[in-house]
């Protein structure tokens, strides 16, 4: 969906006139952040995955990752399960259809589980290594049998460093969270769910593909309050298609009636993951993504918010949060009442932290100060790795020192809060955030009005906050 540059001023110039105007459209026009706007129009999903700069092999990554393990504070780990009814229409994840079948899925618990012991015998210090968050992804883990989810969890908790600050969550679809597999989750000590709820509008919901109703995703909100989780937290998209002001306003208003612990509000992006190295490419593209289909969606009398509705789209969600108590942290992160900040994703990106990921399952992303990997996404070639005895990691990039202290200000930065120069120059002896290369960076983003300059400390402005993604892409 990439436009022209005149297509992409006039597409931010098309706004919903009953909604206010958002500020950041006033610098994306400015000429000089023609190259912000480039970025933003290309439909980008979130620079939420760092790679490396130079070549480097799972196994080299592997030895970086024991090392920072061996004096490490708490990691992230989590297990991916592939296992999906249906594909979305928006989705790219490497995903496994097993409606109908469901038993296997239990093929996919084995083969998680036997790549976790090959990690553990490849990382000797990763069964030692302090779990602060476990996170079972998807894929939709909660479609896996009450029996399968038991055995997932209860070898995690045995083999992995878990303690009791340890907080466990999981995944699914609205629809598959019964109160059965609620009891469960709750007796295994998970604490935490997410479900990917992504609007509370059924016309909205039809058309993304989804097959699950506003009305289960309000129920799930609610049966999982009641049954005693204590975060309870929805994703929520913005710019779908036939997707309006009045839509989304809704959704606001839904989330706040229903006090949700934390929403994560996301674009919808038709850009090939492939191009932006997320790590998570399917192996073919998402029905929305090919141009005839969209086209076709348009013939038929179907409609996409502009560049501009979009970004009215998402000031209507981050304004609204933020006045009910949320707090954003890290960005398009919303957690309710100082709840916050989203745990795995401080533990990855918090100046003070910036500790390891460890990602098990089909086309995980892990990474640690010095390099980082992705886990193969092949859905036929992933089991024929994992059960010759070989991690399927399927590429593998290291960081060279540079890069290295340019990951880390770029990490810092999506968490919205301000960078200290004392943190930088502790982890990086002798450089500083107000020496070059970065002060200069830093004087020019100033004078665009998107950070601010303080002694000691580099903070964004509420514009430099929307941009966040396309500053630290284009610019830093």
């Amino acid at each position: 969906m990439t436009l022209g540059y005149e297509e992409a001023v006039g597409s931010l110039h098309a706004i919903d006139p009953a909604w206010p105007r958002p500020a950041v459209l006033d610098v994306l026009e400015a000429p000089e952040n023609r190259h912000l706007l480039d970025f933003v129009q290309e439909d980008p999903f979130g620079a939420h995955v760092f790679p490396g700069n130079v070549p480097g092999t799972p196994a080299e990554f592997l030895r970086d990752l024991d090392a920072q393990l061996a004096s490490s504070g708490p990691i992230h780990l989590w297990s991916y399960i592939p296992t999906c009814a249906y594909r979305c229409r928006f989705c790219q994840y490497p995903v496994v259809l097993v409606k109908g079948k469901i038993e296997k899925a239990a093929d996919w618990v084995d083969l998680n589980i036997a790549e976790a012991r090959l990690w553990l015998d490849a990382v000797p210090n990763l069964a030692g290594a302090e779990v602060g968050e476990f996170n079972v992804f998807g894929g939709t883990p909660s479609l896996l049998p009450e029996a399968e989810i038991r055995r997932l969890l209860e070898f995690y908790r045995s083999h992995f460093g878990f303690t009791a600050d340890t907080t466990i969550r999981f995944e699914g679809d609205p629809s598959t969270f019964t109160p059965a597999k609620l009891d469960l989750l709750r007796e295994l000590g998970c604490t935490k769910l997410s479900s990917g709820v992504q609007s509370f509008d059924d016309h909205v919901l039809e058309l993304c593909g989804r097959e699950h109703t506003a009305k289960m995703c309000v129920d799930f909100v609610r049966n999982a309050t009641a049954a005693g989780f204590e975060w309870v937290s929805i994703d929520l998209m913005y710019g779908l298609l036939d997707q309006t002001l009045d839509s989304v306003r809704r959704d606001l208003d839904v989330v706040l009636e229903n006090e949700v612990t934390a929403v994560v509000c996301t674009k919808l992006h038709l850009a090939s993951y492939s191009d932006t190295r997320t790590g998570v490419t399917g192996e073919k593209p998402a029905a929305w993504q090919l141009p005839s289909y969209r086209d076709k969606l348009v013939r038929d009398g179907h409609r996409w918010p502009t560049l501009g509705e979009q970004y009215q789209m998402r000031e209507l969600l981050t304004e609204g949060l933020r006045a009910a108590g949320y707090t954003e942290h890290p960005t398009m992160y919303f957690a309710r009442d100082g709840l916050g900040p989203e745990k795995w994703k401080s533990i990855m990106v918090d100046q003070d932290k910036q500790e390891a990921e460890v990602a098990i399952g089909l086309g995980g992303s892990s990474s640690c100060r010095a390099s980082e990997a992705i886990t193969d996404v092949n859905s036929r070639r992933y089991p024929e790795t994992v059960r010759s005895g070989r991690i399927p990691l399927g590429s593998a990039t290291r960081f060279t020192p540079e890069a290295q202290e340019a990951r880390a200000v770029k990490m810092a930065l999506t968490t919205l809060q301000p960078l200290r120069d004392s943190l930088h120059t502790a982890r990086f002896p002798g450089r500083s955030l107000f020496a070059e290369p970065w002060l200069g960076k830093f004087r020019s983003l100033a004078s665009r009005g998107l950070v601010r300059l303080r002694p000691g400390v580099v903070e964004l402005t509420p514009a430099g906050e929307v941009l966040v993604e396309a500053i630290i892409t284009t610019e830093l």
